[in-house]
């Protein structure tokens, strides 16, 4: 636990590994810190011969609220990125296609709020798993800018990805399953041993066959143009920031971050607004 100052890691038991976000003061934010350490784990895990599945969970009330908008400017990336337009979009598009790649399966444990950056990196894992009263979305499309990672019409359909991108609504846990986005549903109180028996499982199967298992998925979804879909939104997302809308919303997050989220909130009654409109 020392080697790490923003994760948990544990050998839950013979071949699983659990890896907890843990800054739970803020929703697990995912910093540049955070995410460094993530990535560092996830490679150790991957070149040990013992490990046979990886969980991704987080600590505290979620699994993440998305990407850290209050870290200061300049701090360092988890990985090297080529500069110039969209650098933001295209690094963390290599960073979950990195997880993608990795021979060993990494399932995600999902329960509150699973938002924005935090639903990119349940995406990255090869199976996902949440709570009933999850609530996974996307609402920076209701004021920022579209998906960094544009996985939505690959998991959800059209129509579904339609409605969350129009929309910035939030899904449940047993609505993600239903659309595609993960693969069951539990109730909160069994989300853990429910994982923990699918981690097991997937564990007894020997490490070279699972690397191509899971190669088998990928290599299907990438003829199909997943990674290049995915890539190009990339650029898409870069074009927002140059919206006057975005701009404008991007002069309020410089100010106050959350006085910025509760504006594009409050008028839909959802999120953190719909937290303080139930303690009122």
């Amino acid at each position: 636990m020392s080697e790490y100052q923003f994760i948990q890691v544990e050998a839950v038991e013979p071949g699983v590994c659990r890896i907890a976000l843990n800054r739970p003061e803020k929703r697990n934010a995912l910093s540049n810190p955070l995410r460094s350490e993530l990535f560092a784990a996830l490679r150790k895990a991957d070149l040990d011969p013992a490990i046979g599945a990886v969980i991704i969970k987080g600590n505290g009330k979620c699994f993440s609220a998305g990407y850290d908008l209050a870290q200061p400017p300049g701090t360092p990336l988890p990985r090297h990125v080529s500069p110039g337009e969209g650098i933001w979009p295209r690094h963390l598009v290599d960073g979950w296609f990195e997880m993608w790649d990795m021979a060993t399966p990494v399932i995600a444990q999902v329960h509150g709020y699973c938002l924005a950056g935090g639903s990119e990196l349940a995406t990255a894992c090869d199976l996902v798993y949440c709570a009933e009263d999850a609530q996974i979305g996307y609402p920076p499309v209701r004021a920022m800018s579209t998906p960094d990672c544009a996985f939505h019409p690959w998991l959800m359909g059209m129509r579904n990805a339609m409605e969350m991108m129009l929309t910035g609504d939030s899904i449940s846990g047993i609505e993600a399953a239903q659309m595609g986005f993960a693969n069951r549903a539990f109730p909160a109180g069994r989300l853990e041993a429910e994982v923990l028996n699918v981690a097991r499982r997937v564990a007894k199967i020997p490490r070279d066959l699972q690397a191509l298992n899971k190669r088998v998925v990928h290599r299907a979804m990438e003829i199909m143009g997943a990674r290049a879909a995915i890539r190009s939104a990339t650029e898409i997302q870069a074009l927002c920031f140059h919206q006057p809308s975005s701009r404008e919303y991007l002069k309020k997050m410089a100010q106050d971050v959350k006085s910025a989220l509760d504006e594009r909130d409050s008028k839909f009654e959802d999120y953190r607004t719909a937290e303080r409109a139930k303690k009122k």
